[in-house]
């Protein structure tokens, strides 16, 4: 059994579509582009919902982590995720004096102001990286700011290589 998941999980030897292999061997251009969104679960994740239901389209290469709050994320978070093979990240929260917790969208801006600053002396370009304000009503902006993102990120195309 452990031999049968081992050769499929290879992909060339068990006969298994091609695309695996082809996307670990092919150029980085081949493959659409990853964006990491972690947002706020009382904000943006309820406008994302918002603009979902109210059925705006939005880009399919975007993948949500849903936190308590914006100032519950530690920078280290989005540079993990550029790490692990984001071509771009997105955090969003609740716009200041709206959050659930009371400051936590303070603590969030002072965090990600000096990010967004030192993230181009890793090697990571500004464009790839983004925060923003989103409340729950708000699933029209939701979309036009995804939109907007995952369409810059797409014109830098995916991330060769690690930054970090």
């Amino acid at each position: 059994m452990a031999d049968t998941k081992t050769t499929q999980a290879s992909g060339a030897a068990s006969g298994a579509a091609p695309s695996t292999s082809a996307a670990a061997s092919g150029a980085a251009g081949d493959r659409p582009v990853k964006i990491v969104g972690i947002v706020c679960n009382w904000c943006s994740y309820a406008g994302a919902d918002t603009a979902g239901t109210g059925r705006f389209k939005q880009p399919p290469n975007l993948r949500l982590v849903r936190v308590p709050c914006t100032g519950r994320i530690d920078p280290l978070f989005a540079l993990k995720a550029f790490e692990k093979g984001a071509d771009g990240v997105l955090i969003s929260g609740c716009h200041p004096g709206d959050c659930h917790y009371s400051e936590g969208n303070y603590y969030a801006r002072r965090k990600f102001e000096l990010l967004e600053r030192m993230i181009h002396y890793l090697g990571i370009p500004k464009e790839r990286f983004k925060w923003t304000w989103v409340s729950a009503s708000e699933g029209q902006r939701w979309q036009q700011v995804v939109t907007d993102f995952v369409s810059g990120v797409e014109k830098l195309g995916p991330r060769e290589g690690r930054a970090l």
